[in-house]
């Protein structure tokens, strides 16, 4: 340890929320009637061909993930802040939860018409890729862990069946060019690229 270095203060905080800088999911599930719901989606890790989702228990997103055991991991850049931005307000689940209703919920059967996207199919799962992302990992749910103590959120490990990406991302035909790659970022509830704040969503405090 660097023993001249000067050790900065620190305080102990009860923070409402940890989104403290996670890339923005739209996962994409699929209706009992054939339809695609969107839930957007700020918290997840990956780990080889695994990627772990937190998902709340109370939208239909989560329903369809118990019934499906399929979803798309749409991942968006930031250029795209402002369509995930058009679905925060809305749920696919009907009639609204009661927790959500309380924070200004509102019931929206289209979210791709919501968010002014648009449906591409997929090719090993039923759920269809969100053509604007430029990351649309297909995969299939292997386990879903509801917590004792936390019940309104669930533990989701996905399996990665196909990564789809746009071509100008690419070097050569596998690699992700990250000078190229900007993906939206939600931190402490508003949005950011790896640059300016970009803008933040309803729900922000500040």
């Amino acid at each position: 340890m660097n023993e001249s270095a000067e050790v900065p203060n620190t305080l102990v905080i009860t923070p409402s929320i940890l989104y403290y800088g996670t890339p923005v999911l739209l996962l994409t599930t699929r209706n009992e009637d054939g339809t695609v719901n969107i839930t957007p989606l700020s918290s997840s890790w990956a780990l080889g061909d695994r990627v772990v989702l937190g998902l709340g228990t109370s939208g239909q997103g989560f329903e369809n993930v118990q019934r499906e055991r399929e979803v798309v991991l749409n991942i968006p850049d930031a250029s795209l802040w402002r369509h995930v931005e058009r679905l925060a307000p809305y749920t696919g689940k009907t009639p609204v939860p009661e927790a959500k209703r309380r924070i200004g919920f509102q019931y929206e059967p289209d979210k791709f018409g919501q968010a002014d996207l648009c449906p591409v199919p997929s090719s090993l799962v039923k759920p269809d890729r969100i053509a604007e992302c430029p990351l649309q990992i297909e995969a299939a749910v292997r386990h879903i862990r509801i917590p004792d103590d936390a019940p309104h959120f669930a533990i989701v490990e996905t399996e990665a069946l196909r990564v789809h990406a746009h071509a100008d991302l690419l070097i050569g035909d596998r690699h992700i060019d990250p000078t190229q790659w900007q993906p939206l970022i939600y931190n402490f509830r508003h949005y950011y690229g790896l640059g300016e704040a970009l803008g933040k969503t309803f729900r922000a405090e500040r």
